[in-house]
């Protein structure tokens, strides 16, 4: 009877629990933490772009599946089941970019540890010298493309441009977008302190409902920005303005000071991670 089953649900489900937790070992809750970070990082690398959206539908879809399952709809679990079936077929073509990445942070040691790690005397360093080029070429409306890499990999935009791996100076980067000269259409990638590409290749963005005021090099930061956690540094030619492209949107009219509040939590995390723990304390012994 339904009331029979009410009453007894709750006592199955603490006995179901009480054995879970009598049986868990140290290894066990080991190995279910080292899931849990996996998880974790993943989640960080898919909530920047689209295919988070992605994920939350495939979640709907099992959770509903699970429900028609339980309710005994057998019809309609049937077609779920088989539908989910299909659906993690076709996952590894969904989700081609964002598993690249993800097999890229984990080739290059990167997986569960931040892309770069800067003091806070090297990070100011870099907000100031990136600031003070891009005052000069909004000025000179002198156009300019400047990529700020994250957590996600860029070394498949900075392989498209021309590889040069030197430290970020003011001077540097101005030479970098000369007008009329190979770099100067290309964007230029940012890696910690280092100018590690110029001259690159991004994708353009697809939303047609962007204004048309916006150029190519407005699209192509959009579309990158889409694609990825970057954050992306756009001085027009046209005008000098100074735009910045994040998590596929685009902030205009910015001046230099509002730039540099901008900068500063991307190259100065609130958070430290264990590496800056350890470097930051071995530096104060």
């Amino acid at each position: 009877m339904p009331t029979d089953f009410d009453f007894s649900f709750p006592t199955q489900f603490h006995g179901m629990f009480r054995g879970v937790i009598t049986t868990l070992s140290i290894l066990d809750l080991v190995d279910i933490l080292i899931v849990a970070a996996i998880l974790y990082k993943l989640y960080v690398m898919l909530q920047d772009t689209r295919a988070i959206t992605l994920v939350k539908g495939i979640l709907v879809l099992l959770a509903v599946t699970v429900i028609a399952s339980w309710a005994e709809l057998h019809v309609i679990s049937w077609l779920l089941q088989k539908a989910v079936t299909l659906l993690f077929v076709a996952l590894p073509i969904v989700f081609q970019p964002e598993l690249r990445r993800a097999l890229e942070h984990l080739g290059q040691g990167r997986f569960l540890a931040p892309v770069v790690s800067l003091d806070d005397e090297e990070a100011r360093s870099v907000v100031h010298e990136l600031t003070k080029a891009v005052r000069v070429l909004a000025a000179n409306k002198t156009g300019a493309l400047i990529v700020v890499e994250r957590d996600m990999g860029l070394n498949d935009i900075s392989a498209t441009g021309i590889q040069i791996d030197a430290l970020i100076t003011a001077d540097f980067l101005l030479n970098v977008f000369i007008p009329n000269t190979p770099l100067h259409d290309g964007a230029a990638v940012v890696r910690g302190k280092r100018l590690v590409a110029a001259g690159c290749l991004l994708p353009l963005t697809e939303n047609r409902t962007l204004s048309t005021e916006l150029g190519t090099r407005h699209r192509a930061a959009i579309g990158l920005s889409e694609q990825c956690d970057a954050l992306i540094i756009v001085v027009s030619e046209e005008t000098g303005t100074i735009s910045i492209a994040e998590s596929g949107r685009i902030r205009r009219h910015l001046d230099t000071e509002m730039l540099k509040a901008v900068l500063d939590p991307v190259f100065r995390p609130e958070k430290e991670g264990f590496r800056d723990m350890v470097k930051n304390w071995r530096r104060k012994k």
